[in-house]
């Protein structure tokens, strides 16, 4: 087998191949990732016969941990959308928040929505709010958009259970409560600065001329009947509620009844299927859609990221076994770059340039994962700093950016101005974040 640094030669060359499919061949980017893992896996000298083997075990051991969350947990946003549930939040967060502190409302209730609801669907149902608040508030149009947008896009990356977050913890050893309790903590701020307050920079910078896109892609079907502020929140947060439940039980009562009790609900496959299982019992009477088609529409969206996710795991589990990922991490150490920041940079490299924060986050997370106690850090914060790398540089590569763009009524240097620079500035300040969560490790649980 190939060693040293020809190693880093052939990891680079991957990563270019697979920049060169997916961006130049528009090739899926599932296909992409099994191909080149393929290839790298002959190039390095791991014999034909065994290639496939790794890249199919890579594939089931990364879904084992993480493919049947994927399926609940978009299925479970499906049910909140459709009932009603998700605008009613928005509702209640943008009232506490008052009209003048509307943008700091908008991007909180962005950060909460997007947990359960992909980013894509979130900023379309949401988006209709953008245009009423900007008329009501005075407030620049760029601003709002800046905030939804980067509320949305620093959960999507940072808090599971949304399917990016939840494989960086399985592929660090991360304690999942633990992990959605700091991933919220990283999120608060990274939302309201680089959400909130660049928001207000730069909307009082960029004029906006577009009429705002009222509605979404698809008729918006609306529920049976409106559902109650309490209900939505207590459905959005059931499934965080019995995660942290586990974690916060076998910290303060281990090997207790209680503990086993919650060890087994709060474990993450059972606690979102509990709260899939209660969404679809209790949300049924709000929602007009017949439940097939819900089920329907959550299947067809799970497929492809569950894909990706598998093939992202048999690419880093190629990158492993051939001893790639421990020479480039011990080489990058020579480098004097802070781990944390090499996770940060790595994630944000593949980010940008995939147009992808979960193969961004799958990738990086296979690669350096493994390896976070040789690197000398915990695994929770190894991980938060592979999630916010992900939050920012969205380009025109990355199907979020036209989203925004589209429903926000942006030109194109102006949804760079708001929208990916909105993005960077959440991510650094994510990072900056984990970096004063490390000063207390060894005295905070997990870290």
């Amino acid at each position: 087998m190939v060693t040293g640094n020809m190693l880093i030669v052939i990891f680079i060359l991957s990563l270019a191949a697979l920049f060169f499919l997916i961006l130049k061949l528009k090739l899926e980017p599932f296909l992409a990732l099994i191909g080149v893992a393929l290839a790298t896996a002959v190039v390095i000298g791991i014999p034909v016969t065994e290639a496939p083997k790794i890249v199919t075990t890579g594939f089931g051991n990364t879904l084992a941990g993480v493919g049947i969350l994927i399926g609940l947990g978009v299925i479970f946003g499906q049910f909140l959308a459709a009932s009603g549930a998700v605008e009613k939040i928005a509702q209640a967060v943008l009232r506490v928040f008052g009209v003048k502190k509307s943008p700091a409302g908008l991007a909180l209730t962005g950060t909460a929505v997007s947990i359960p609801v992909f980013f894509d669907a979130a900023f379309v149902i949401l988006s209709g709010l953008i245009k009423s608040l900007s008329k009501k508030t005075g407030i620049s149009i760029v601003s709002f958009v800046t905030a939804l947008g980067v509320g949305l896009i620093v959960s999507h990356s940072m808090i599971a259970p949304t399917p990016g977050p939840l494989v960086v913890a399985e592929n660090t050893g991360a304690d999942l409560g633990l992990f959605i309790l700091y991933g919220i903590i990283c999120a608060i701020p990274a939302t309201l600065v680089g959400g909130y307050l660049y928001g207000m920079f730069i909307g009082k910078r960029v004029k906006h001329d577009g009429e705002i896109e009222e509605g979404v892609i698809e008729p918006v079907v609306k529920p049976k009947k409106e559902i109650s502020t309490g209900l939505s929140f207590f459905m959005l947060g059931l499934p965080i509620i019995l995660i942290l439940a586990n974690t916060i039980s076998q910290l303060v009562l281990p090997e207790s009844g209680i503990s086993t009790f919650l060890s087994f609900v709060g474990e993450k496959n059972v606690a979102l299927f509990i709260s899939v299982i209660v969404g679809v019992l209790v949300l049924t009477p709000y929602i007009s859609q017949p439940k097939s088609q819900l089920y329907s529409e959550a299947i067809n969206s799970a497929g492809i990221i569950i894909l990706i996710t598998g093939a992202g795991g048999a690419f880093g589990a190629v990158i492993n076994e051939s001893g790639i990922g421990q020479h480039l991490i011990d080489t990058m150490q020579n480098w004097s770059i802070p781990v944390l920041l090499l996770a940060f940079i790595f994630s944000q490299i593949l980010r940008a340039s995939l147009g992808s924060s979960t193969v961004a986050l799958v990738t990086t997370s296979s690669i350096m994962g493994p390896l976070a106690v040789d690197l000398g850090v915990t695994p929770i914060l190894l991980g938060l700093a592979i999630c916010a790398g992900a939050v920012g540089l969205s380009m025109p590569n990355d199907s979020g950016f036209w989203v925004v763009k589209n429903f926000g009524k942006l030109t194109i240097p102006q949804t760079l101005q708001a929208w990916t620079i909105g993005g960077f500035v959440a991510g650094v300040t994510a990072l900056i974040t984990v970096y004063i969560l490390s000063l207390f490790s060894g005295i905070l649980p997990g870290l």
